[in-house]
């Protein structure tokens, strides 16, 4: 029988820790090839657009897809879990908490992996929904003692200060400007639906790590040519799908040296087979679009815990016999 698992079960099911052991775990897979992940579609009507991703994880008889439509009125997010086995339906999984707790987790991995081990400090431009994932993750896997952010909102920076600083018990103050928070940071988050660049080379500090989540369109984009060009390592989730929405990077490939060739998938890094970095003074850039591998993990852990827990609501799926 498949299961409705709702936005206020999700948040209660899946932890940003347990969220970035099923992100690490599904790069791993990915790394050993035993994954599959298709990249995003979107089909684009005049008041509403309607995007779609999936990806199988067979070892853990997962396959599913995330589905979701953006329109005035709000966005909507599904994933759909089967199993890669018999082909049932396992849950209908509502995935806005979902989506924002793994893209967060990836950032908290790529951290993990890429940053300079005694990185303490925090600079992010954005203060909405995904920034505040964002930094519960990277404080997941580094010490951190400060955090600035800005916003071009002066009121939602000092509310996202005052919120973050409770929630984390640590320092998070507003920056009275993009720059003053970038040069803070020895790890800068962007997480911004910025259009022109919002993050510029000339700021960056030594040995700094980038996680840059903000822009997934090829129209839209968060860094500068001059962040690519200082950046000695560039990864990003999945290659095909960068080339297609990264804008950051499509706009940006004059600047990266080696151009395509260069630029990594993390699950190299995790897996070990590509360096994360070779100093301490390299620049380091994450440059997240956000894959349905990730929302399959997600959602088959999620899955599991509502199986375990009695959570989730039973839904009546026909199911049409051989013959």
């Amino acid at each position: 029988m498949a299961i409705f698992i709702s936005e206020s079960e999700v948040q209660e099911l899946f932890p940003m820790e347990k969220a970035f052991d099923c992100v690490e775990a599904s790069l791993v897979e990915q790394h050993r090839g035993r994954a599959v992940n298709r990249p995003r579609q979107r089909i684009f009507l005049p008041h509403v657009s309607l995007h779609y991703m999936a990806a199988a994880l067979p070892g853990e008889n997962w396959l599913g897809m995330k589905i979701y439509t953006i329109a005035r009125s709000g966005w909507r997010f599904l994933v759909l879990l089967y199993d890669s086995e018999s082909g049932d339906l396992l849950a209908v999984v509502e995935a806005d908490q979902l989506g924002r707790i793994r893209t967060g987790a990836a950032s908290g991995v790529a951290t993990q992996y890429m940053a300079r081990t005694e990185a303490r400090r925090v600079g992010i431009i954005g203060a909405g929904r995904q920034a505040r994932t964002q930094l519960a993750a990277v404080a997941q896997v580094r010490q951190l003692t400060g955090v600035r952010v800005y916003s071009r909102d002066e009121t939602r920076r000092r509310t996202f200060a005052d919120e973050m600083s409770r929630q984390l018990r640590l320092e998070v103050e507003p920056a009275p400007t993009a720059e003053t928070a970038v040069r803070f940071g020895d790890i800068v988050i962007t997480a911004t639906n910025a259009r022109e660049p919002v993050l510029f080379g000339a700021w960056l500090p030594e040995g700094v790590h980038i996680n840059a989540i903000g822009a997934n369109m090829s129209n839209r984009r968060e860094v500068d040519g001059e962040t690519l060009a200082r950046a000695s390592v560039i990864a990003v989730d999945s290659l095909e799908q960068a080339k297609q929405e990264a804008g950051d990077l499509i706009q940006g490939l004059p600047f990266i040296r080696g151009g395509w060739d260069a630029v990594v998938e993390l699950h190299e890094i995790v897996g070990r087979s590509h360096p994360a970095r070779q100093s301490e003074a390299e620049i380091t850039l994450f440059k997240s679009s956000g894959i349905a591998l990730w929302d399959v993990a997600a959602a088959g852990y999620i899955y599991r815990q509502a199986v375990q827990q009695g959570k989730g609501r039973e839904l009546e799926i026909w199911k049409q016999s051989e013959g």
